[in-house]
């Protein structure tokens, strides 16, 4: 048993209290951004004010010519049959050896954590997504819909990394 105040080893090898170690998230080690890029369906997350009562959402992920990626994220108000609202933004990698920690910026004024906290590595067909202070978390796939296995392993790593589940909202997408 630690003593109070003792330092733990996290994920990246590094020494931290144990209050740091549970702040830093953890995040995936590899990261191909080209993979990555593509349309992804939002299946569930924890509610925010900037997608308040947004349904259908989905992120869109291009690379730039500057070498940065254009998000483009879409949802629809209130209902399957609802009006389109889109907000635009831009992310980048701020450190190479850190692959699955991303920055994003909307409207050119303010900036937001992007960490990738799990992965399907193999064929890149679902992802969890969430902040160093979990207040936020999104569990995005390739399809509208995802089968029960895959979403209790995307639970799974949520509550490994230390989130709540409580608060995740189911997001409604129409089939295709």
């Amino acid at each position: 048993m630690r003593k109070k105040g003792e330092s733990v080893t996290h994920g990246s090898g590094s020494l931290a209290s144990p209050t740091e170690a549970l702040r830093i998230m953890q995040t995936v080690q590899c990261l191909d951004l080209d993979r990555y890029l593509g349309s992804w369906y939002e299946i569930g997350r924890y509610p925010h004010g900037f997608e308040k009562n947004l349904v259908e959402v989905k992120a869109d992920y291009s690379m730039r010519k500057d070498g940065r990626i254009r998000v483009v994220n879409s949802g629809l108000k209130k209902s399957l049959d609802g009006k389109l609202t889109v907000v635009k933004a831009v992310a980048w990698r701020p450190d190479e050896a850190k692959p699955g920690r991303l920055k994003v910026k909307f409207f050119s004024l303010f900036t937001s954590d992007y960490l990738v906290i799990g992965l399907d590595e193999e064929h890149y067909q679902w992802a969890v997504v969430g902040n160093d202070d979990r207040q936020s978390l999104w569990f995005l796939c390739r399809t509208p819909s995802v089968d029960a296995a895959v979403l209790d392993r995307m639970k799974a790593i949520a509550l490994e990394r230390g989130y709540n589940l409580s608060p995740l909202i189911k997001v409604p997408q129409k089939e295709r």
